[in-house]
């Protein structure tokens, strides 16, 4: 199986990256194909509200030249999706949110009998920290990947929310195995 990490935090050795980063090992240990794509180096510029994507239901059919549709095509292809960012301001960083905003280009007719998304069914999982709790916190940023993954028919199979930490040292002796829960699912559901 071929998983795209996309991994949207500034800081390469921080607190998601380390989470992230066992949710691969695992996944590699396992026999899987990771593909981490840090999205701080590319160019990924935001939306235009064009609609210029909607005339090309097979493909994101951005006219951009960035490299947002490179990356959307690396998701396409993959089997299975994993989002990782810390929370800022209770939303996505500021590094993948763009990404984020570029999914409307995956999806053609939303809400109608002929909605159509190029990650259909594809198995998805959020990895996420943030320094306060997760009530009244990260669950909003819960709550922004359930309504990404309804609106482009992708599968939620997994929510790994480490709060409460600000540097990886103080990340809970348990997450490193909730980390390895979260590659197994979903290992299972990309097989299944």
């Amino acid at each position: 199986m071929k998983v795209v990490s996309v991994f949207g935090s500034p800081h390469k050795k921080g607190n998601t990256a380390t989470v992230l980063g066992w949710v691969e090992e695992e996944l590699v240990n396992q026999g899987h194909d990771v593909d981490r794509i840090n999205v701080t180096e590319y160019k990924v510029n935001g939306c235009l509200g064009c609609y210029t994507c909607q005339k090309k239901p097979d493909e994101p059919g951005c006219p951009q030249k960035d490299d947002a549709v490179e990356i959307l095509n690396r998701m396409i292809d993959a089997d299975a999706i994993i989002y990782a960012s810390p929370m800022f301001c209770w939303s996505w960083t500021g590094q993948i949110k763009p990404l984020i905003d570029r999914h409307f280009c995956l999806v053609t007719d939303a809400g109608t009998p002929k909605w159509k998304s190029l990650i259909t069914g594809k198995p998805t999982a959020l990895v996420m920290t943030s320094a306060g709790p997760v009530k009244g916190n990260a669950d909003m940023l819960i709550k922004q990947f359930d309504s990404l993954a309804g609106f482009a028919k992708a599968s939620v199979v997994d929510r790994l929310a480490v709060p409460l930490c600000t540097t990886p040292d103080a990340i809970p002796d348990n997450v490193k195995q909730q980390a390895a829960k979260l590659a197994g699912d979903l290992a299972n559901h990309g097989q299944g």
